[in-house]
């Protein structure tokens, strides 16, 4: 751990926890479509997604994206996603880690799904605020 990381965790925690969330993300019934509609490289995507990880909990720096605009962009993301993405999410953090670990990186992941959620809600308003049905 480095002094500046936000809890204990460590960088291999992070890549393992990823790469099992994405092992459920393609077997979901819900979420498998709308990563493969834009996912043609897994090890690259899960290696990215680490990347962030690791730049938030860590503080590495090694994510240089912009997660709201790829998530706002997408297409076929739509704002009840979010629940789905974590509850799963939060599955794999509590077989993966400790409690506390979990609970840490759970909140963290809570905090920016709130964030990417809000700015595909914006992506799906037209003039006025009144949302735009697709």
């Amino acid at each position: 751990m480095t002094a500046l990381a936000r809890f204990d965790i460590t960088r291999d925690e992070i890549e393992r926890v990823v790469a099992r969330f994405y092992e459920r993300v393609r077997g979901h019934p819900g979420l498998a479509p709308v990563f493969a509609a834009h996912v043609d490289d897994w090890p690259a995507h899960e290696a990215r997604v680490a990347d962030f990880w690791a730049n938030a909990i860590l503080m590495e720096r090694s994510y240089d994206g912009n997660p709201v605009a790829v998530h706002r962009d997408a297409g076929n993301v739509r704002p009840g996603m979010f629940e789905t993405w974590l509850a799963l999410f939060d599955s794999v953090l509590a077989q993966e880690l400790t409690e506390t670990q979990a609970q840490a990186w759970s909140a963290l992941a809570h905090r920016i799904g709130s964030s990417l959620r809000a700015g595909v809600v914006e992506r799906m308003r037209g003039p006025g605020g009144v949302p735009i049905l697709r």
